[in-house]
């Protein structure tokens, strides 16, 4: 009966570590630091233990980093042991210098603001509706497109107007 007992219990504790596994796993994709082929990790410390897991790109980046500052390894060969190309490397490392840690968590692309929609082409937009209040977000658009030569799509003046009502004049 205890055979019986320690595999159901070892069975158990199987099952736990599969699903910490899937947590940490969605949790890193959900923080966009899940490595995107951690099967190119080739290193040996995450090959053999549970504390190095290659689909942490963050622990990836570091342990890179740390190869070629420590241990002196060349920086083709750490990128290639790490899954990342050289000019990706050197990347990480310029991220990793200005900003430490936090430098290599991976950023959103693109822009992070209404780039294009500045205080001079809000008050484009203020004159036009000024003279009148019921145009819609696409004729703004197109009247943009007409002055200043700006691409804009309408859905963004839409946000750029709702924002700036929520903020106030």
């Amino acid at each position: 009966m205890t055979t019986a007992r320690s595999f159901q219990q070892k069975q158990t504790s199987q099952q736990k570590q599969e699903a910490l596994q899937e947590n940490k796993e969605a949790f890193l994709q959900q923080h966009a630091c899940l490595h995107p082929h951690p099967q190119q990790v080739t290193n040996e410390l995450f090959r053999e233990g549970e504390f190095f897991d290659p689909r942490d790109l963050v622990l990836v980046k570091y342990e890179m980093l740390r190869s070629v500052r420590v241990d002196g390894c060349s920086v083709t060969e750490a990128a290639r042991r790490f899954g990342f190309s050289r000019p990706a490397f050197y990347q990480i490392r310029a991220a990793w210098e200005q900003h430490g840690m936090p430098g290599l968590i991976p950023q959103r692309p693109g822009p992070r603001s209404a780039h294009k929609l500045n205080d001079q082409v809000l008050a484009v937009l203020d004159a036009h509706l000024a003279d009148d209040p019921n145009l819609s977000s696409a004729e703004l658009a197109a009247r943009l497109l007409d002055e200043p030569g700006l691409v804009v799509h309408p859905r963004s003046i839409e946000r750029a107007l709702a924002r700036r009502k929520k903020r106030g004049p």
